[in-house]
């Protein structure tokens, strides 16, 4: 090797490994790479012994630091002769002067991943006491002295780097700065997360007592906000691209497999960022219908539903909600609350859609699907919503998710003629979907079906036009949702006129006596739910 290019390419020789890892996929072919290389191999309990079980010749630590691991585990590697032989700066004299004297022998590389603090944590059942065991001390310590350390010091955290970092070890008898620099960076990012992983989880946690009994974590819902908002989400999947062409775009997820960001992809093409934003809608709105009440179908353009219907089966619910829009169905997304079964399949294949959201699949279903290579078929497994991010220019806004019910015992009834139990059922369901729809927000529902909505209107007057001017379907008869007051007459005059016998909304207007009386006038039921709806 001309050695002026090391010099330029800043290689670095690796003569001494420290290998301590949690996850041992893939150590013992590293392992023998590293050995192959000339490599001394020095490690900690289990590590050491997979790598003696494959024949390779390890140093323990124990000899190294000349005091035994102690305090079951919890010391080991916190040691003046593993941190100063990963910490010494090689091109100072008076460093290696210091590790001479004191008999600290250098580390090259560190090949470190932690004890698994988030799968303990999420683990059903588990006690404060597993979950405070299972913080690592030294794996986070040593990770960060090599990674400070990069310009001397390899720092190894990804089993998916071993293969490469092999061969850069084979072809150039060390590794080059520009490699080192890249597993630095990478360590910090693991460090970082796992320190939000753990402050995360230890907010969470009412009280620490009694340590051998399942821990209580605290309800969002009813917690304080966190004073710092610590974040930390691997990267799940590159993008094409992101809303349009020329934008950068990434999936990242919070590693818990549920959700729209955990789901499984069956078939179909690459999920894109448009997708991923649908399906999230729709499985958004889709959730608001309980699976053991019966099938529920939703289907979404743009973030907005374009039809939504429950029914006595998932083929009859999805054909309800076909019926409202069927032209801006084309091409659209699909939520569904049940498994879907053959003859929905059978249904559903006949329309171009670019995604279908459900808990599973049938055989059935996805044999009828297979001939539609591209179609998207996603299982998810529902996740919990506790809170919901926006971005603004220099910061971020937070609040809790729109979690918010009403049930008939919460209607209040605020017009002389009383809504029927018909018309109860209608506006129940058609303020579960008004709830997703853009504001300012009108839906036209009935019977577990939606008609119409005006969606993403600058005011309430115009989305209650907009909805009756959309509709496809006969909206006489029907009941109407509006996701905020009406702050004038005005607007329950149009939904009244489109042909709405009842009208549910929050209330809350200066002028609800005004809204009321036109109400009257007109024999239309009125409710109020006291909850507001207001989708940004």
């Amino acid at each position: 090797m001309n050695t002026n290019s090391a010099v330029s390419s800043g290689i670095k020789q690796v003569r001494r490994a420290l290998l301590s890892v949690t996850d041992k996929s893939g150590l013992t072919a590293f392992a023998n790479r590293l050995a192959g290389c000339g490599i001394e191999l020095i490690s900690t309990g289990g590590t050491a012994s997979t790598l003696r079980e494959s024949g390779l010749k390890v140093r323990d630590i124990s000899e190294l630091t000349g005091f035994p691991e102690m305090l079951d585990g919890r010391v080991k590697t916190l040691h003046p002769k593993v941190h100063g032989g990963i910490l010494h700066v090689r091109e100072k004299s008076e460093h290696r002067a210091a590790i001479e004297e004191h008999g600290i022998l250098p580390i090259d590389m560190v090949v470190v991943n932690l004890y698994a603090f988030e799968k303990t944590a999420e683990k059903p059942g588990a006690t404060f006491e597993e979950i405070i065991e299972n913080i690592d001390i030294g794996g986070p310590s040593m990770v960060r002295s090599a990674a400070k350390n990069f310009e001397d010091v390899a720092i190894v955290t990804d089993v998916e780097d071993y293969d490469a970092l092999a061969e850069e070890l084979a072809r150039n008898n060390g590794l080059s700065r520009e490699t080192r620099w890249k597993l630095a960076k990478k360590a910090f990012v693991l460090t970082a997360g796992y320190d939000v992983a753990i402050a995360g989880t230890l907010e969470r946690i009412w009280s620490p007592e009694p340590a051998e009994a399942p821990v209580q974590f605290a309800d969002p819902a009813t917690s304080d906000l966190p004073q710092r908002l610590l974040i930390s989400y691997p990267m799940t999947m590159p993008l094409r691209y992101g809303e349009n062409p020329h934008q950068r775009a990434a999936l990242y997820s919070d590693g818990s497999g549920l959700g729209i960001a955990g789901a499984k992809q069956l078939q179909g093409k690459e999920l894109s960022f448009n997708n991923l934003v649908d399906l999230d809608a729709c499985w958004n709105l889709v959730r608001e219908f309980e699976a053991s009440a019966g099938p529920a179908v939703t289907i979404i353009k743009h973030t907005n539903p374009c039809g939504a219907a429950t029914g006595a089966t998932l083929l009859e619910a999805y054909q309800k909600a076909l019926e409202a829009d069927p032209v801006s169905a084309f091409g659209g997304v699909i939520g569904i609350n049940h498994e879907v079964d053959g003859a929905a399949a059978e249904e559903i294949a006949k329309l171009f859609v670019e995604a279908i959201a459900a808990p599973g699949f049938s055989r059935a279903a996805k044999a009828r699907f297979t001939a539609k290579k591209n179609l998207r078929l996603v299982e998810v497994r529902d996740a919990r919503l506790d809170y919901a991010l926006k971005q603004v220019s220099g910061g971020l806004l937070l609040q809790d998710a729109d979690t918010g019910r009403v049930t008939a015992a919460d209607l209040e009834v605020v017009t002389a003629r009383k809504p029927t139990e018909e018309e109860i059922a209608a506006m129940l369901f058609g303020w579960h979907v008004c709830k997703h729809v853009k504001s300012n927000a009108i839906v036209y529902a009935r019977n577990g079906q939606m008609l119409s909505a005006g969606a993403g209107q600058t005011s309430r007057v115009d989305a209650a036009k907009f909805g009756a001017m959309k509709a496809v379907l006969p909206l006489a008869g029907c009941v109407a949702a509006s996701d905020a007051f009406f702050p004038f007459p005005d607007g329950l005059e149009v939904v009244a006129a489109a042909g709405a016998t009842a009208v549910i909304q929050p209330g809350g207007s200066v002028k609800d006596a005004e809204v009321i009386a036109a109400a009257d006038k007109l024999g239309v039921a009125m409710v109020f739910t006291r909850m507001r709806h207001f989708r940004h």
